[in-house]
């Protein structure tokens, strides 16, 4: 029988996981509840996607303020910088309590008009009149109400983040540049908040004469038996678990999806690929935001995922060299074209059009987007057909 489905992806429901809870035996054993109260075909390549923030709270992978603090005054012994940090009471806020908890002063550089995930820190219009060039200005704090109004909100959060982040750290200087140099003027000891740019810009800091040179990948990142840690991340990917409190990125994410992957293999008898996800890559083009505020989107995954797709654009086929095919014949030789591509398609002009990212980035973005980021419940995604195609009847 012909298959007239392709990928689906269904959202798992799970029981409230705690921190010590095995992870491994509560997805295992809610995938298979789902599939037998639902009657769902189990086939090879199949994949789980479960997100970090289950592995976290299982690991117990949590950290106070005060930890924070007590880690960057043993770093900084003075002022200092902070570097492009996002706008994000989830993400950044809590952080930053805990850096003005250290006791130093800071010196926060916000890139403008937006931060390194897409959130504004004011209108582009308004910047454009204002005659203000991002490339080569700096705006004081002052300079920036005086151009943009005293109540600059977020279009989605309602949140003035200039406004939040004075308030958390009331005895700093904020400026505005998206020249990491600039940050120089004031200190040349510093932390670099960014995300995907923090490797450039650290080696960038350091040689224009910057003094200590950190990153939120460097925070809380020895291990450690009082705090949570992450020996790549820091504090790269944690989230707000309180006033006082942020998870952490998952660490050991390898054995988790390997021991899983055996789980499920022996007992559905097939092989299943398992990953963990965080944020998607995908921009808002209402807000802006293209969301992806962990390290990457995917740390850990097993083997069968890795990679890029290697896909033929049926439709270019279709509009070009196959045209003035009729309709039966044409779908014959997609189908036999199917078959017979190279594993390896880049450059190549019948891939014109497809994705060029990579199959975690791909695969997590749309388990992001299935499992929502509130009350849904579904902190694991069953992904079906995602490796077939149109050759798969």
């Amino acid at each position: 029988m012909k298959r007239y489905i392709g990928t689906t992806t269904r959202g798992i429901r799970l029981p409230i996981v705690r921190e010590g809870d095995d992870l491994v035996e509560v997805v295992f054993d809610s995938v298979v509840k789902a599939v037998e109260s639902e009657d769902i075909p189990v086939r090879d390549k199949d994949i789980i996607c479960v997100t970090e923030s289950l592995l976290a709270r299982c690991q117990g992978n949590y950290a106070t303020v005060d930890e924070i603090a007590e880690d960057v005054a043993g770093k900084f012994p003075g002022p200092f910088g902070v570097v492009f940090p996002i706008l994000s009471r989830n993400r950044f806020s809590t952080i930053l309590n805990g850096l003005a908890k250290s006791g130093r002063k800071l010196h926060i550089l916000l890139s403008f008009p937006s931060d390194e995930v897409g959130n504004h820190l004011m209108d582009d219009n308004k910047l454009y009149g204002a005659k203000i060039n991002p490339y080569t200005d700096v705006l004081s704090e002052e300079e920036y109400r005086r151009h943009f109004g005293e109540e600059v909100k977020h279009e989605f959060t309602g949140i003035d983040y200039v406004k939040l982040y004075k308030q958390i750290a009331p005895d700093s200087e904020i400026y505005f540049s998206n020249d990491p140099r600039t940050i120089l003027s004031y200190t040349e000891d510093i932390l670099v908040a960014s995300i995907h740019s923090r490797n450039f810009i650290k080696r960038e800091l350091k040689d224009n004469g910057a003094h200590l040179v950190y990153g939120l990948d460097d925070i809380l990142s020895d291990p450690s038996d009082v705090h949570g840690y992450n020996e790549e991340y820091g504090l790269l990917g944690s989230n707000m678990a309180g006033e006082e409190k942020v998870k952490l990125f998952p660490r050991d994410g390898i054995p988790f999806v390997e021991e899983l992957q055996k789980r499920l293999n022996a007992h559905f008898g097939v092989h299943m690929e398992v990953m963990i996800y965080g944020d998607g890559a995908f921009k808002d083009p209402v807000g802006k935001i293209w969301e992806l505020a962990d390290p990457v989107v995917s740390p850990a995954y097993t083997d069968g995922l890795e990679g890029t797709p290697s896909e033929l654009k049926m439709k270019y086929l279709a509009d070009t060299e196959l045209k003035d095919l009729p309709k039966e014949e044409m779908e014959r030789v997609i189908v036999e074209r199917i078959h017979e591509k190279d594993q390896d398609l880049l450059g190549k002009d019948e891939t014109l059009g497809t994705t060029p990212r990579r199959l975690t980035d791909l695969l997590g973005s749309l388990a992001d987007l299935t499992s929502g980021s509130g009350d849904k419940g579904t902190p694991v995604v069953l992904v079906q057909g995602y490796f077939d195609n149109y050759s798969n009847m």
